[in-house]
């Protein structure tokens, strides 16, 4: 049997991701005919298509619309926050607000642009009163975000604040203790940093600094999972 062992690898992974995903809904029977899995676009497009109009949970009684994600769909860096907030929730894009500027301008600080991440949230739909998703609504919505990950399969996963760091680490460690080290999730590290947010509520110089460290880790894992030596 000839063909390319690499090549191979990755259909087979592709496989994969898109049967994890659909077991996820619960659908347990597939045709063999039809579109064909297609590269990480097409499979976040089908995955945005199926999570329009989706009331999984009472946030979909609330919301304007479902803020999916956006950015580059082979980014090697994803960010990911807590959930979308009034901005996000009117315009149907993750990190548009104030917190959205901020984070524009931290990526920036350390050489990587919004072009080159992709940012998504735990949820989709904006939590009343930029409460904290309730355990039901994250397993709600957890498909959608396991199938985004799955997708894009990221090198670097950048977690905003300590919910975010949190649910994806399945941890209770606050943000204090998460933040400034490398953490595993599958075969990417989760470098967790303050949320914009905190940091807009909290501008004293210590917490940028901080955010700061974060950044640089985050450009050297970057880096590393691109086969670029920093700085190069």
């Amino acid at each position: 049997m000839t063909g390319d062992p690499a090549g191979l690898a990755d259909a087979a992974r592709a496989l994969a991701d898109h049967l994890r995903f659909h077991q996820a809904f619960g659908i347990r029977d597939l045709p063999l005919a039809g579109e064909p899995l297609g590269g990480p676009s097409a499979a976040l497009r089908r995955l945005e298509a199926a999570s329009a109009g989706c009331t999984r949970c009472k946030l979909s009684q609330g919301r304007s619309t479902v803020v999916f994600g956006s950015g580059n769909p082979e980014a090697r860096l994803m960010v990911i926050g807590e959930g979308p907030g009034e901005e996000e929730d009117r315009q149907g894009k993750p990190f548009v607000g104030r917190a959205g500027q901020l984070l524009t301008k931290m990526l920036e600080s350390v050489g990587i642009t919004r072009d080159e991440v992709y940012i998504t949230n735990i949820v989709k739909c904006r939590p009343p009163g930029n409460r904290n998703p309730e355990p039901e609504e994250i397993t709600a919505c957890a498909p959608y975000l396991a199938g985004q990950l799955g997708a894009i399969q990221p090198g670097v996963i950048c977690a905003l604040g300590t919910f975010a760091a949190q649910q994806l680490l399945k941890t209770r460690e606050p943000i204090s203790r998460l933040r400034g080290r490398l953490h595993k999730l599958g075969g990417a590290v989760v470098v967790p940093t303050f949320h914009p947010a905190y940091l807009l509520r909290n501008p004293g110089p210590e917490f940028r600094r901080q955010a700061y460290d974060d950044l640089k880790l985050i450009r050297r894992e970057y880096d590393r999972v691109r086969g670029r030596a920093a700085g190069a």
